[in-house]
């Protein structure tokens, strides 16, 4: 174990940058829920990647915005935790954007930092050369890897780059661990990202989805969810007329799991008016988002 190389991963970047894609590249498995809509990932996710000489722990964490409101500022938890706990930064950008802001965290720490420009087949050379320059201008210091996680190009230079700055440890976690969440996490991942294809506006962003029972037999799987809404309205719609509207997104939600668990599956789906949980501390803390205990207890509610 004297050369064996093991640490932990930040994946660090503002919403719609690509990073659950590139996160599923990196571990090579499809964990972390992917959708065109901004502020898809809620949560942080852990995903490891090894070889015969390493262990890469990613992090996945929510998109980096100015927080509006408690769930926000407990995305930004997550993030600024996983920040902590890493060995190295991957901070990923849309590399058609170009923006003078700091990178997070740059003056905080020596913190070994990369700058992924991600999404590049979508520029031509020379518009990648202008955002490579600008991005040089802007953070000297910092290195620069340029990738395509929807063409799954540079992925794999990428990999060897952390490799190379993994520290030396012995590995966090034995060969067979994938993900630090339980399946029920990922059941109402699952159900959370077919509500994101089939309702628009408010509604994703509104919704919370958390599984009431999860029950595995040998032959099924057996969930029963609930659908935490804010207002009697957006209940409506998910519901729709005559149950039709969550009839179609129970049947769509269905087939992604058990092509998931590779199970059959039965799923039973309720939905519940619970009002401005989004501001709620208390029940920020039940639906498992990281509230810090200060919070707790100058806001409960």
């Amino acid at each position: 174990m004297n050369n064996y190389k093991a640490g932990f991963v930040a994946i660090i970047g503002k919403p719609n940058a690509g990073k659950s894609t590139l996160m599923n590249l990196l571990i090579r498995e499809e964990l972390a829920i992917t959708h065109a809509k901004a502020q898809t990932t809620r949560h942080t996710l852990y995903g490891m990647s090894s070889g015969t000489h390493f262990q890469i722990i990613y992090m996945d964490t929510p998109g980096i915005i100015t927080p509006a409101y408690p769930l926000q500022t407990a995305m930004m938890e997550a993030v600024n935790t996983a920040y902590a706990g890493a060995d190295i930064m991957l901070w990923v950008v849309d590399a058609k954007e170009l923006e003078s802001n700091p990178l997070p965290y740059e003056n905080k720490s020596n913190k070994p930092t990369l700058l992924v420009l991600n999404k590049i087949d979508l520029l031509t050379p020379t518009q990648l050369d202008e955002a490579k320059a600008y991005w040089i201008r802007h953070h000297p210091a910092v290195e620069i890897i340029s990738i395509s996680a929807s063409q799954n190009k540079n992925i794999d230079q990428l990999t060897q780059k952390i490799v190379e700055w993994l520290p030396y440890h012995p590995p966090y976690y034995q060969e067979d661990f994938l993900t630090d969440r339980p399946e029920r996490f990922f059941a109402q991942e699952i159900i959370r990202k077919k509500i994101l294809d089939y309702y628009h506006q408010e509604i994703p962003y509104s919704v919370e989805v958390k599984i009431h029972s999860f029950k595995e037999m040998e032959a099924l799987i057996s969930i029963e969810v609930v659908i935490h809404v804010e207002r009697p309205s957006q209940k409506g719609i998910l519901i729709g007329h005559q149950g039709t509207a969550l009839k179609q997104l129970g049947i769509a939600a269905r087939e992604a799991l058990e092509k998931f668990f590779q199970k059959k599956i039965f799923l039973g789906q309720r939905v519940k008016v619970t009002p401005n949980w989004r501001k709620n501390i208390l029940l920020l803390a039940q639906f498992g988002y990281p509230v810090k205990k200060s919070e707790l207890i100058r806001n409960p509610k």
